[in-house]
């Protein structure tokens, strides 16, 4: 076991909802092995309500969430990621900014949960947040210190293509 702890960058086009969802459960789950991010290439500028009530709701931390544009992580001072996750198709299709340290990026596309409009939209946050705790929770078991880089791409590759996984997601190899 590593006393290392391990940035992580969730990045969405909007970074209102899927970004931030898993920012806040790999801050909580990570149990402080693991410091979270989410940003957005064009950030919607605030997050999304039903994003905080389903997580304030199940008891993960809300206090700090903010849409934030992705360039705020490409600047000097700022944190050095070992790992990225595109949460959403879009931002998966976009040219992203060079990254210092080289992180290692994986594809966990997930359907927008803020798109479903009407009552069902609280399901499919529910739905979001579920799904990317099974891909942060088998995040977790991999052995981060022992896993070479292709060897951890894969596994992430994987994890990515997990229940719930965009079109674009279940085909990333």
């Amino acid at each position: 076991m590593t006393d290392k702890t391990y940035n992580v960058l969730f990045l969405c086009t909007g970074n209102s909802a899927r970004s931030i969802l898993g920012e806040s459960l790999m801050n909580k789950l990570g149990e402080g092995r693991f410091r979270a991010y989410s940003a957005g290439s064009d950030p919607k500028g605030a997050v999304h309500p039903m994003a905080l009530d389903v997580l304030g709701h199940l008891g993960f931390p809300t206090e700090g969430l903010r849409s934030k544009n992705w360039d705020e992580f490409a600047q000097a001072g700022a944190p050095e990621f070992h790992f990225i996750f595109t949460v959403c198709d879009n931002a998966a299709g976009e040219s992203c900014p060079v990254w210092p340290g080289h992180p290692i990026t994986a594809h966990w596309g997930l359907e927008d949960p803020a798109a479903v409009e009407g009552e069902e939209q609280h399901q499919a946050f529910i739905d979001a947040l579920r799904y990317l705790r099974r891909r942060i929770d088998l995040f977790l078991m991999l052995p981060h210190g022992s896993v070479d880089e292709l060897a951890m791409r894969g596994k992430l590759a994987a994890i990515g293509r997990e229940e719930g996984a965009s079109a674009r997601a279940r085909d990333e190899r």
